[in-house]
């Protein structure tokens, strides 16, 4: 796609001090991708994030680059972040989009601290780094240039298939350090996707990711995430999907089902009472203790996936494991490969 001649509009300012930085740019474009999108285009203080809690998850720093997400999933968990910026957590994650723009340039600068000691790198973890937005600001590039240059592990989720845009710098930081590489497919179900994903590439194009990065020699894992309760749970749906990972050439496969967090919750329901009334009073029963599906709701499906993991030829990945296929030219990498989870 090229962005020479596309003319912006201002829009309103938004307060930067909300940003945590001086100076926020406030741009739309009047194109197809981007209509009633607004970026707010600001110069981030810091990109490398501690994750609070990191003993329970399998990466303790992350970066972002951006804030909320065209790919609007109706589920998103991130859309809670977007009201501590005074931003909604709705429509407004969805069209509201930050963008630090001196992403690149700041984690150069991070990585050289004498403070830094080389810990592994997870994106993808809040919002997609390879959602629309990418495509015109490409961020992604030097990101995954500055940790290349010092060899610094790394790991990206993803439902974006610009992802396959960057390939070249991702097997050349591959050759120096630990790169994971992992891709979101819940479900192979086009009418559920159109409908709860509307902003992402359809599975099949994000499983063609996976495939691609394996005939290139970069393993790549798939998150079954969400596996969604009702709607894209029923034995043959999750058949077909596992079918079709298999057939991408996935090296794991990892389910996970769908979770209401605060934000989410209250747009996911919204959505729901519209599309799915009927299961309006089956929703609230089974998120009735918190954002998490019963555990022997959980324990079923990952049971079923491993299952069908199995008979189609992958593995189940453990929590946080992913695996890169070494090519013959390439050294050995030691250590494990970290996948980010959302």
């Amino acid at each position: 796609m090229r962005w020479d001649h596309l003319g912006d509009e201002p829009a309103a300012t938004a307060d930067p001090a909300l940003f945590g930085t001086d100076a926020v740019r406030t741009r739309t474009f009047d194109t197809p991708e981007f209509r009633g999108i607004t970026f707010h285009e600001v110069h981030a203080r810091s990109i490398l994030n501690r994750v609070p809690g990191a003993s329970r998850m399998p990466f303790e720093w992350t970066v972002n680059p951006y804030r909320g997400c065209t790919h609007a999933c109706v589920y998103c968990f991130a859309r809670k972040t977007h009201s501590y910026l005074d931003l909604d957590t709705g429509l407004g994650f969805d069209s509201q989009i930050v963008v630090k723009v001196n992403a690149p340039e700041l984690l150069r600068r991070q990585l050289a601290s004498r403070r830094w000691q080389g810990a592994h790198i997870a994106m993808g973890t809040n919002v997609d780094c390879y959602q629309r937005a990418e495509g015109r600001y490409r961020l992604m590039p030097g990101i995954i240039a500055a940790l290349r240059d010092r060899a610094n592990p790394f790991s990206i989720l993803t439902k974006g298939t610009l992802i396959l845009r960057d390939l070249d710098l991702l097997l050349q930081a591959a050759e120096v350090t630990e790169v994971g590489v992992s891709v979101s497919v819940g479900f192979t179900d086009q009418e559920l996707w159109r409908t709860v994903e509307p902003g992402t590439p359809s599975p099949q194009r994000r499983l063609d990711v996976v495939r691609t990065l394996a005939e290139h020699g970069l393993g790549c894992s798939v998150l079954m995430a969400p596996v969604i309760p009702f709607l894209g749970d029923r034995p043959e749906q999750l058949r077909a999907t596992v079918r079709a990972i298999a057939e991408a050439g996935a090296t794991s496969v990892t389910p996970l089902v769908l979770h209401l967090r605060p934000g989410a919750r209250e747009w996911y329901m919204t959505w729901l009472r519209e599309h799915h009334p009927e299961l309006v009073g089956r929703y609230e029963r089974m998120y009735a203790d918190g954002a998490y599906a019963p555990t022997w709701y959980q324990r079923r499906i990952t049971r079923q996936v491993h299952e069908l993991a199995a008979e189609f030829g992958i593995g189940p990945a453990h929590r946080g494991a992913a695996r890169r296929i070494p090519r013959p030219d390439a050294p050995a990498l030691a250590g494990p490969t970290q996948l980010t989870l959302l």
